[in-house]
């Protein structure tokens, strides 16, 4: 999502970790990204044993509620290596009588002789697919050693994919909404009413097509659809992995269920506590930093486009993206490359280290005026392939954060946000702020803002990456400082997420956890 489409509906979307995955596999690979950026990750587990399930757990439930978790799963075999089936959950969780949704979920089971249970993961987003997830990249998923202890759970958010799903724009309109180069000048008021009117098309869109779900896609509701998922798994306590956003659903799993909560490790952490505009603020500072260390590594390479120290370096940069701005480039599929799709390019390489070959081709084209590659790694930001959109996580990404935030924000707020990018994110300043697009959304935000503290959930294990420009590290500290049971564990390097990512002190700790309930040490460091 481009950065001036999101003035505050933070934090950008992160990843799902089989985006990631894919980028980082195939970063070895020819630099020639068309087709292979989209390549699926073969699975290679053995295909389920049984389609089978444990009795619901009821224990605690409110007996208008007794109807959604004694319900029986119908599991069926598909893709293969997984069963897959539909939980049906209520569309409002305080009056079930407003009718239902329906939960897409995906499984894979256990490897190994001993099963310790079921393990829910969420990939982030808000908006990303879990079924894509398990289902495309289980080995990035979880690793091995889990995947032999636990059955993997995948399951779409309400709102999300396969699951009810919020549904806006078609393809066409996608584009010109995604893609389209801004009327007027940058920050004019013709330029903010042209992107405020395409905000409004946009949410107006949402709401004539999603059957009257926009108000009840919460991540509080969400949280509630998860605790139903381990009632009708048959797990008493929920196992759970989420990454980026999904620490945020995970957390408030916590706070509402805090005595239901299992094995639960939460990576790349959302600070619960802050408004939507210190996250926005918070998160471009990040990617400058992430950008200034991809410069600081590209000059030390033969084919690196920029010279100099990293400062004359980020000025050229700058000058480059001020250049698309006064004058978008023109691809061969017809749209235009202007300097906030240029900057959707580059943040979606960010993201992960073992992609920033691609930002080098793509910086190194977009000089010579050739904007192909910086559009294919807008698209596959942007879930776009072959003229249409994958998946519906843009839609869902609003859906969420629009409900999820409170529009509280201050005008003097705004400006001293604004000041502070400029002073610490010169480069992409330019490029992050604009109209909020949940100012036209048709539902009030029914979110809040506040430290969660989860008191009487069992340990609770956060992983913070140093330089993580999705999920800046300090929000990984302030969310297990807040915990009442929060453990911190500090991966230092760059990208976003910290488990399976080649770090084994981490992997190791995290492992331990889920298969034995060891605790790590609160405070250790991975280098």
């Amino acid at each position: 999502m481009n950065p001036t489409r999101t003035r505050r509906s933070a934090p950008r979307r992160p990843f799902a970790r089989r985006a990631v995955a894919i980028i980082a596999g195939l970063a070895t690979a020819s630099l020639a990204l068309s087709g292979c950026l989209y390549s699926m990750i073969p699975d290679t587990t053995a295909a389920p044993s049984a389609t089978t399930s444990l009795a619901p757990d009821t224990t605690g439930i409110a007996a208008d509620l007794l109807p959604y978790y004694e319900q029986t799963l119908t599991w069926t075999s598909c893709n293969g290596t997984f069963d897959c089936t539909t939980v049906r959950a209520p569309l409002d969780w305080t009056d079930p009588s407003k009718g239902d949704i329906s939960l897409a979920v995906i499984r894979h089971r256990a490897t190994g002789s001993t099963v310790l249970g079921s393990l829910l993961t969420n990939p982030g987003g808000p908006g990303a697919s879990g079924i894509a997830l398990v289902r495309d990249s289980l080995s990035f998923a979880v690793g091995n050693a889990l995947q032999q202890k636990y059955d993997v759970i995948g399951f779409d958010p309400r709102g999300v994919g396969e699951s009810t799903a919020v549904r806006c724009l078609d393809s066409s309109a996608m584009d010109k909404y995604l893609y389209g180069i801004p009327q007027g000048t940058r920050g004019s008021a013709d330029w903010t009413a042209g992107l405020l009117a395409a905000h409004k098309n946009f949410a107006d869109a949402c709401e004539a097509n999603s059957d009257g779900i926009l108000p009840y896609i919460t991540t509080d509701n969400s949280a509630r659809d998860m605790d139903l998922l381990r009632g009708v798994l048959g797990d008493p306590k929920l196992n759970y992995l989420g990454y980026s956003y999904g620490t945020f659903l995970g957390a408030t799993y916590a706070k509402l269920f805090p005595e239901r909560v299992g094995r639960m490790v939460l990576d790349g952490a959302l600070d619960p506590s802050i408004s939507s505009t210190d996250v926005s603020t918070i998160q471009a500072i990040g990617f400058e930093s992430a950008l200034r260390a991809y410069m600081a590594d590209c000059l030390t390479t033969s084919n690196c486009p920029f010279s100099g120290s990293v400062d004359e370096a980020m000025t050229d940069l700058g000058t480059l993206l001020a250049s698309y701005d006064r004058t978008p480039v023109a691809t061969s599929d017809g749209r235009m490359v202007g300097a906030d799709t240029l900057t959707t390019a580059i943040v979606a390489a960010l993201y992960s280290q073992d992609s920033w070959p691609y930002l080098t081709t793509a910086l190194s084209d977009a000089l010579q005026g050739n904007a192909e590659v910086a559009l294919q790694l807008a698209d596959f930001y942007n879930s776009r392939e072959n003229g249409a959109y994958t998946d519906n996580s843009t839609e869902a990404f609003r859906a969420y954060n629009c409900m999820d935030y409170p529009r509280d924000t201050t005008q003097a707020e705004k400006d001293a946000s604004d000041a502070k990018i400029a002073a610490e994110a010169p480069t992409i300043a330019p490029y992050w702020s604009g109209p909020d697009p949940c100012d036209v959304w048709p539902y009030q935000p029914t979110g809040v803002r506040e430290k969660i503290t989860a008191d009487g959930a069992a340990p609770i294990v956060v992983i913070g990456t140093t330089n993580d420009p999705a999920t800046p590290y300090e929000w990984s500290v302030a969310l297990a400082d807040q915990l009442s049971s929060g453990v911190l564990i500090t991966r230092v390097g760059e990208g976003h997420t910290g488990y399976n990512k080649g770090n084994s002190c981490v992997d190791s700790a995290v492992e331990s956890y889920f298969i034995d309930g060891t605790v790590p040490q609160n405070g250790l460091r991975c280098e």
